[in-house]
């Protein structure tokens, strides 16, 4: 029996829902999709849908009923954010990853975009971290709920493939982004993503006129980071695939794709990039008693890479478009930071 996913093809008429539009994945996302022509991108805001909520996820599926899904919708943090809320950050992400892949399956969507992250991976991996890492070891326990969340959702993506793949064409896939960072990204001083929670850190400082800034860590792990608009191509380039074309990258077993820019830079490097950008030239405190997390985590992208994708942004133009980005939504990271 021929394989019905194999016949799909997403057109730029083809609807497709972004989860998570309003986060910094979800909506670079949307900026591609738009970008590249597609005439129907599906979303839906934070307060009118719960992605946590099982009816109303599966009330919206019926109604819009989509082609296509981007699952950019989780729960993030940085490592403050995750020793402080392990629950909300295990729980949350279980549900949104449950809810609109079953959603999407009952309304006949096949076809899925999962999107996990890095930290999937154990904190001894050898590095650059290869697909065939995952499940080979402990994970890094500062994040270890939202990592099993993450794990977890991909094995829904391979057993949804396995159990009817073959019977009614479901082609469910996976991409895990390195350490992201851009447009887009929540600027809390310390409950966002490295980068942005040092930009925050730093423009108040300069406003503050403060003699230091505290960094969590020794400032010595190294780390890769990639530009949220470079996952969002690849992100597309994954999708577009054919179903043969990403057999050939991927099994049943190993579903996922890794997403890395291959560069990477120590902390203390970044927290003097982003000091400089921001114009604050007191003294960087280093506050060894913090955890580090993993001294180097790095993605092996070969797989990506082979099909031709590269990421556009280099650090240090990826970092200036950013900060661009956080001066001219100063007024909202303010009133978040002060809620």
């Amino acid at each position: 029996m021929s394989d019905p996913s194999n016949q799909m093809n997403l057109t730029l008429d083809s609807r497709i829902f972004v989860a998570g539009h309003q986060g910094m994945v979800g909506s670079a996302l949307v900026r591609q999709l738009r970008a590249t022509g597609h005439r129907h991108v599906l979303t839906r805001d934070r307060a009118d849908l719960d992605l946590r909520d099982a009816r109303q996820v599966q009330a919206y599926f019926e109604a819009v009923k989509p082609d296509a899904v981007y699952l950019a919708a989780a729960r993030v943090g940085g490592i403050a954010a995750n020793q402080r809320l392990p629950v909300e950050f295990i729980q949350d992400n279980l549900q949104i990853q449950c809810h609109v892949m079953q959603s999407a399956f009952a309304v006949g969507c096949r076809r899925l975009l999962f999107l996990g992250s890095s930290c999937i991976y154990p904190r001894d991996a050898a590095q650059p971290m290869p697909e065939e890492a995952l499940l080979s070891g402990p994970l890094e326990p500062t994040n270890a709920p939202y990592a099993i969340a993450k794990i977890a959702g991909i094995q829904m993506c391979q057993s949804y493939n396995r159990e009817y793949g073959a019977s009614h064409g479901m082609d469910y896939r996976c991409v895990m982004p390195t350490n992201l960072y851009g447009p887009g990204d929540r600027y809390h001083p310390e409950h966002s993503h490295v980068i942005a929670a040092l930009m925050h850190r730093m423009q108040m400082a300069r406003e503050q006129q403060a003699p230091h800034v505290e960094v969590w860590g020794s400032g010595e792990a190294m780390r890769e980071f990639l530009h949220v608009d470079d996952l969002a191509r690849a992100c597309l380039t994954v999708m577009q695939l054919s179903k043969t074309a990403h057999g050939r990258l991927t099994t049943p077993e190993r579903l996922h794709l890794n997403v890395g820019s291959g560069e990477e830079v120590s902390i203390r490097s970044l927290a003097q990039e982003i000091a400089r950008l921001a114009g604050y030239g007191g003294e960087l405190r280093f506050d060894a008693r913090r955890p580090d997390g993993p001294a180097r985590k790095a993605l092996d992208s070969t797989r990506l890479l082979s099909l031709g994708w590269r990421p556009r942004f280099h650090l240090a133009s990826g970092l200036a478009h950013t900060w661009a980005d956080f001066v001219a939504r100063a007024q909202p990271w303010s009133q978040e930071v002060n809620a």
